[in-house]
């Protein structure tokens, strides 16, 4: 992509997760997160959206969906939708993903986790906003089902703040938790 504004991209992580349990799975891609959270991205101006499983038939699936809307029927008659799921890598790892990123931006990108608890790396958007205006190249990963495994979380630079709402509940789609911290990092304000 190579766009003009911030360095950042952003990784929804299939696998390895967590269930309600706290047991290590994969998730299925759905067909929401795919679209919304390319048109999250693009409205906000993340470079790529990495849609990562090492489920074969996952990647079929999500490049199918993907491939509708960018070379298929789906793109003639809706070029904004084009334009936002053009942003779409599928890979199988988290390691391909940071070797894509490194390989676009000639340097290692700063790694960020979102969950829904506090963690003792947590960093605040103040300061990853500065960051990001500094120009480091930065990656943003996301969970699904009940978030990153531990391994992940373990891994990564820092962790952002939770989202926190009025109340007990805390299980936000992904598909919104990415639109909120995006408009966090990146909106006009």
């Amino acid at each position: 992509m190579g766009s003009a504004g911030p360095l950042i991209d952003v990784a929804l992580i299939h696998y390895p997760v967590v269930n309600r349990t706290g047991e290590i799975i994969g998730s299925a891609i759905t067909n929401l997160d795919l679209h919304d959270i390319a048109r999250a991205g693009c409205t906000y101006g993340v470079d790529t959206y990495w849609v990562v499983t090492p489920d074969a038939q996952q990647r079929e699936l999500a490049g199918q969906i993907v491939g509708h809307w960018t070379q298929g029927y789906g793109g003639g008659v809706n070029p904004d939708r084009k334009q936002a799921l053009s942003r779409i890598r599928i890979c199988a790892t988290l390691d391909e993903v940071l070797q894509g990123v490194g390989d676009k931006w000639q340097q290692k990108a700063t790694v960020f986790a979102t969950c829904a608890r506090p963690a003792s790396n947590t960093v605040g958007y103040a300061d990853v906003q500065s960051r990001l205006r500094g120009g480091e190249p930065m990656l943003l990963l996301f969970g699904t089902a009940w978030g990153l495994a531990p391994e992940v979380m373990a891994a990564v630079d820092g962790t952002l703040p939770p989202i926190r709402g009025c109340g007990e509940f805390n299980h936000l789609s992904v598909r919104s938790a990415v639109s909120i911290i995006l408009d966090r990092l990146l909106g006009d304000r």
